[in-house]
C-alpha cells in the first residue's frame, strides 16, 4: 500500500480533492458578508451543490455506493491516462466480459503500474501495494478523447515525474486550465442581478474556484 493510502494523510489520493473542496468553500464563504440576500443564496446554492457532489463522489470513493463493478472478486487492470479536451484523468482498464474503465483518483504509483491483479472487496480495488480510489462509476465502453497505455515495465523516470507533478501549485494549475469559462460565468451573473466591479470580482472567483473544485472531484491527472 502507498504511503498514505489508508488515512486522508498528506499522500493520500483524496487529501487534494477534499483540500480543493474545502478552499472552494471558504472561497464561497468569504463573499457571504459582501453579498445582497439574493447573492447569498446564490452562493448557499453553490456551497450545498458542491458538498452534496462530493459527498457523492467520496461515497463512492470508499465503496458506500456502486461503482459498476462486482462488490468480490480477483480482476486483471491495466493504468490508462485519458486526454478529452481540457480533462486529464486516469482509469483503470479492468479485464473481463465485458471489459469495463474505472476512474480512479491520481496516485503517483500509477505512474510506475503495470498490468497486475486486484481484488475487489466491496467494490473498491486493491492491488499488492495499492488501495485505489474509483472516482465514479465504471462504464462497458472506452472514455473518450486520447489514451495512453501505462508502459509494459516501469518507466525508470517514473519517480521524478511523479515529485513533480504532485506539487499542490502545479496540481492547481493544472486544474486551473478549466476556469477559461468562469468570466463568462461572471458576466451572465452581473447581466441577471446587477452590481457593480465588486461584484464581477466576487463572482469571478467563486466561478472559478468552483471550476477548480470539479476538475479535483471528478479526478484529475496531473501527470
Amino acid at each position: 500500500m502507498s504511503p498514505g493510502s489508508g488515512r486522508l494523510g498528506r499522500g493520500n489520493p483524496l487529501s487534494y480533492p477534499i483540500g480543493v473542496t474545502l478552499g472552494a468553500l471558504a472561497v464561497c464563504a468569504a463573499w457571504a458578508p459582501f453579498a445582497t440576500v439574493d447573492q447569498v443564496a446564490a452562493l448557499a446554492t453553490v456551497a450545498l451543490a458542491i458538498l452534496v457532489y462530493t459527498g457523492i463522489r467520496l461515497a463512492t470513493a470508499f465503496g458506500k455506493l456502486p461503482n459498476g463493478l462486482p462488490d468480490t472478486g480477483t480482476v486483471r487492470v491495466a493504468r490508462i491516462r485519458q486526454q478529452h479536451r481540457l480533462v486529464t484523468r486516469s482509469w483503470l482498464e479492468v479485464a473481463g466480459a465485458p471489459r469495463r474503465w474505472l476512474p480512479v483518483y491520481f496516485d503517483p504509483a500509477l505512474l510506475t503500474m503495470t498490468e497486475t491483479e486486484a481484488q475487489l472487496s466491496g467494490g473498491v480495488l486493491r492491488t499488492a501495494d495499492l488501495h485505489l480510489y474509483p472516482s465514479g462509476r465504471a462504464r462497458d465502453t472506452e472514455p473518450p478523447g486520447r489514451l495512453v497505455d501505462n508502459p509494459t515495465r516501469p518507466d525508470p523516470d517514473a519517480p521524478v515525474l511523479a515529485a513533480t507533478a504532485t506539487r499542490l501549485t502545479r496540481r492547481l494549475l493544472f486544474d486551473a486550465q478549466s476556469t477559461v469559462a468562469a468570466p463568462f460565468a461572471a458576466l451572465l451573473w452581473i447581466y441577471i442581478d446587477g452590481g457593480t466591479l465588486a461584484t464581477f470580482t466576487g463572482a469571478l472567483t467563486v466561478a472559478a474556484a468552483t471550476a477548480i473544485w470539479l476538475a479535483a472531484i471528478r479526478g484529475s491527472d496531473p501527470s
